[in-house]
Order: structure tokens, then sequence, then C-alpha cells
């Protein structure tokens, strides 16, 4: 009987979902005119990531506060999407994401820039663990735009692995080579003779 607890408890271990961040975005009060005055509401807007690479984006309404962000935070573990990520810090290449009036540009970037974006795009960018990032929004300010045009933009993201595999090719033969050492000049051979 003990076995049969050890066994399952290590189930139960394996299963186990891997930790997630949210990351409260926005929050609005709503207010419904009835007969004997006004109903107020909120609505959340909530981003949650393993900061690993994937990341999603929900929305809740609710007549509290808490009530609203958990609803939103639900919604938004349903919603998780897997991004491809360069080296664990950055994209792979330059996109551009839209989303009704909201529109977003998103650039890699060398190693120590850090997230240079702003509100609603820097929470997505720390949710889903990128370390370096050039961002701009042009279009809709409005964070619910924001936050879909970005998700619009990675979604369109392509590693050079799933690129690779669709051309049936290896990735070496994708990427183009770097050619780190400087081409040196060559050499003549000299002897000891003058």
């Amino acid at each position: 009987m003990a076995e049969r607890d050890e066994h399952r408890g290590r189930r139960q271990n394996r299963e186990a979902p891997p930790e997630f961040a949210d990351r409260l975005v926005a929050i609005n009060r709503v207010s419904k005119t009835v007969k004997g005055g006004k109903r107020f509401g909120f609505a959340a807007l909530v981003v949650v990531g393993d900061q690993r690479g994937r990341v999603g984006f929900g929305k809740g309404k609710a007549k509290e506060v808490p009530e609203g962000i958990r609803k939103a935070t639900e919604q938004a573990k349903r919603g998780l999407v897997r991004v491809p990520l360069r080296d664990g810090r950055t994209l792979h290449h330059d996109i551009e994401g839209r989303h009704g009036a909201g529109k977003v540009i998103m650039r890699t970037a060398p190693e120590g820039t850090g997230i240079i974006a702003g509100g609603p795009m820097r929470a997505v960018f720390e949710m889903l663990g990128i370390k370096d990032i050039v961002a701009k929004s042009t279009g809709s300010q409005n964070p619910y735009n924001m936050i879909r045009a970005t998700m619009d933009g990675l979604g369109k993201l392509q590693s050079p692995r799933t690129v690779a595999s669709r051309r049936g090719k290896r990735v070496a033969a994708i990427l183009p080579r770097r050619d780190d050492a400087p081409a040196r000049p060559a050499v003549e051979a000299t002897t000891g003779e003058a």
C-alpha cells in the first residue's frame, strides 16, 4: 500500500504544471446604469508567462477587482502560446504585428540592450523571458489592442529549425555562414638565406 502511495506521489509531482508569473497590465472600472442608480464592475487585463518561451493574455470582468484578476489569469493560462527565442534572450528576426488600429514593430537586439518597449508590450516580453529587444508601438495606445498586436507579431515568428524542416534541409544550410575570423593575407614563404 505504501508503495502505491509513493508511486502516486511521484506521478503527481511529474504532472505539476510549471510555475507561471503574471502581470496586471490594465484595470478598468465600468458602470451600468440601472433603475436604482449605477452598478460598478471591474475589467482586468493580465499577461501570464513561464519566462522560458510561453506567454498568454486574458481579460476578466467581475464586481470585485480580485475576482476580475483571477478570471483574467485563468483565461491567460488557457491561451498560452510558445514562441521560439534565439539563445533564450531575443527574437530570431524583426517582425511587425497588427490588430485593429494597433501596430507594433519588434526588432532583435544585441546582448546587453535590455527591453526597450513601453507599457503593455514590456509586460508581454518580461513574461515571455526576452532579455534584449527594441519595440515600438505605432498606432492605437489602447492596451488591449497593443497586446493583441504584439501577440500577432510573435505568432509570425519563425525559428531556423522550423524553416529548415519545412524546406527539408538542415539548419546549417539555411543560416548564413559567419566568418568570425578576419581573412588573413597570404604569407610568402621566406628562406633563411639573404
